[in-house]
Protein backbone atom coordinates (compact mmCIF):
# COMPACT_ATOMS: atom_id res chain seq x y z
CA UNK A 1 0.00 0.00 0.00
CA UNK A 2 1.34 3.30 -1.14
CA UNK A 3 -0.05 6.78 0.55
CA UNK A 4 0.45 9.67 -1.57
CA UNK A 5 0.13 13.28 -0.70
CA UNK A 6 0.26 16.55 -3.54
CA UNK A 7 1.48 19.83 -1.95
CA UNK A 8 2.43 23.35 -3.71
CA UNK A 9 -0.84 24.05 -5.76
CA UNK A 10 -1.88 27.80 -5.41
CA UNK A 11 -2.63 30.96 -7.12
CA UNK A 12 -0.52 32.63 -9.24
CA UNK A 13 -0.58 35.16 -12.55
CA UNK A 14 -0.51 33.72 -15.79
CA UNK A 15 3.18 33.72 -16.89
CA UNK A 16 4.22 32.30 -13.12
CA UNK A 17 6.00 29.16 -11.48
CA UNK A 18 4.67 26.79 -9.04
CA UNK A 19 6.54 23.76 -8.04
CA UNK A 20 4.20 21.12 -6.77
CA UNK A 21 5.76 17.89 -4.91
CA UNK A 22 4.03 14.48 -4.24
CA UNK A 23 5.40 12.49 -0.56
CA UNK A 24 5.04 8.97 -0.98
CA UNK A 25 4.98 6.31 2.02
CA UNK A 26 4.53 2.90 2.45
CA UNK A 27 5.99 0.87 -0.30
CA UNK A 28 9.44 0.79 -2.24
CA UNK A 29 8.52 4.09 -3.83
CA UNK A 30 12.02 3.54 -6.14
CA UNK A 31 10.76 0.95 -8.53
CA UNK A 32 7.31 2.34 -8.74
CA UNK A 33 6.59 4.29 -12.06
CA UNK A 34 4.77 7.82 -11.41
CA UNK A 35 2.77 10.17 -13.20
CA UNK A 36 0.53 13.47 -12.80
CA UNK A 37 -2.36 14.20 -13.80
CA UNK A 38 -4.85 16.98 -13.94
CA UNK A 39 -8.42 17.76 -13.65
CA UNK A 40 -10.60 20.78 -14.88
CA UNK A 41 -14.29 21.65 -13.82
CA UNK A 42 -16.55 19.83 -16.08
CA UNK A 43 -13.83 18.20 -17.61
CA UNK A 44 -11.88 14.67 -17.64
CA UNK A 45 -8.88 14.02 -15.94
CA UNK A 46 -5.72 14.04 -18.04
CA UNK A 47 -2.42 13.43 -18.27
CA UNK A 48 0.28 15.88 -17.63
CA UNK A 49 3.83 13.93 -17.37
CA UNK A 50 5.17 10.83 -16.48
CA UNK A 51 8.38 8.73 -15.69
CA UNK A 52 9.60 5.34 -15.18
CA UNK A 53 11.54 4.22 -11.33
CA UNK A 54 14.72 4.81 -13.35
CA UNK A 55 14.03 8.68 -14.57
CA UNK A 56 15.48 7.09 -18.22
CA UNK A 57 12.96 9.41 -19.99
CA UNK A 58 9.76 11.22 -19.21
CA UNK A 59 6.98 11.93 -20.86
CA UNK A 60 4.71 15.30 -21.24
CA UNK A 61 1.45 15.96 -23.06
CA UNK A 62 2.01 18.29 -25.92
CA UNK A 63 0.39 21.63 -23.91
CA UNK A 64 2.79 21.16 -21.62
CA UNK A 65 6.87 20.41 -23.16
CA UNK A 66 8.90 23.22 -22.89
CA UNK A 67 7.00 24.94 -19.62
CA UNK A 68 7.03 21.72 -17.04
CA UNK A 69 9.63 19.24 -15.80
CA UNK A 70 8.85 15.88 -14.06
CA UNK A 71 11.46 14.73 -11.76
CA UNK A 72 11.78 12.71 -8.69
CA UNK A 73 14.07 11.96 -5.75
CA UNK A 74 13.84 8.30 -4.95
CA UNK A 75 15.87 9.31 -1.37
CA UNK A 76 13.34 11.43 -0.59
CA UNK A 77 10.32 9.49 -1.68
CA UNK A 78 8.81 12.80 -3.58
CA UNK A 79 7.86 13.20 -6.54
CA UNK A 80 8.16 16.75 -8.21
CA UNK A 81 6.45 18.94 -11.31
CA UNK A 82 8.14 22.18 -11.83
CA UNK A 83 5.53 24.16 -13.73
CA UNK A 84 6.61 27.65 -15.50
CA UNK A 85 5.08 30.30 -17.40
CA UNK A 86 2.19 28.80 -16.50
CA UNK A 87 -1.09 29.75 -18.46
CA UNK A 88 -5.02 29.67 -17.52
CA UNK A 89 -5.49 27.08 -19.12
CA UNK A 90 -3.34 25.20 -16.76
CA UNK A 91 -5.69 25.75 -13.91
CA UNK A 92 -7.19 22.53 -12.61
CA UNK A 93 -6.58 20.32 -9.39
CA UNK A 94 -3.13 18.34 -10.16
CA UNK A 95 -2.95 14.73 -9.15
CA UNK A 96 0.31 12.80 -8.61
CA UNK A 97 -0.03 8.74 -9.52
CA UNK A 98 1.91 5.56 -9.08
CA UNK A 99 2.21 2.02 -10.85
CA UNK A 100 3.85 -0.47 -8.71
CA UNK A 101 4.70 -2.80 -11.98
CA UNK A 102 6.32 0.26 -13.58
CA UNK A 103 4.28 0.86 -16.58
CA UNK A 104 4.38 4.54 -17.78
CA UNK A 105 1.38 5.34 -19.13
CA UNK A 106 -0.60 8.50 -20.47
CA UNK A 107 -3.74 6.71 -19.50
CA UNK A 108 -4.99 7.48 -15.71
CA UNK A 109 -6.75 3.64 -15.53
CA UNK A 110 -2.61 2.35 -15.78
CA UNK A 111 -2.28 3.82 -11.79
CA UNK A 112 -3.08 2.00 -9.10
CA UNK A 113 -2.73 4.70 -6.21
CA UNK A 114 -3.69 8.40 -6.33
CA UNK A 115 -3.11 11.46 -3.91
CA UNK A 116 -6.04 13.55 -2.77
CA UNK A 117 -5.18 16.19 -5.36
CA UNK A 118 -3.78 19.85 -5.27
CA UNK A 119 -5.64 22.80 -6.68
CA UNK A 120 -3.33 25.60 -9.26
CA UNK A 121 -5.61 28.34 -10.14
CA UNK A 122 -3.81 30.62 -13.08
CA UNK A 123 -5.10 34.53 -12.92
CA UNK A 124 -4.80 35.99 -15.79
Amino acid sequence: QVQLVESGGGLVQAGGSLRLSCAASGDIFRYYSMGWFRQAPGKEREFVAAMPWSGASKYYTDSVKGRFTISRDNAKNTLYLQMNSLQAEDTAVYYCAADPRGVVSSSPRTYIYWGQGTQVTISS
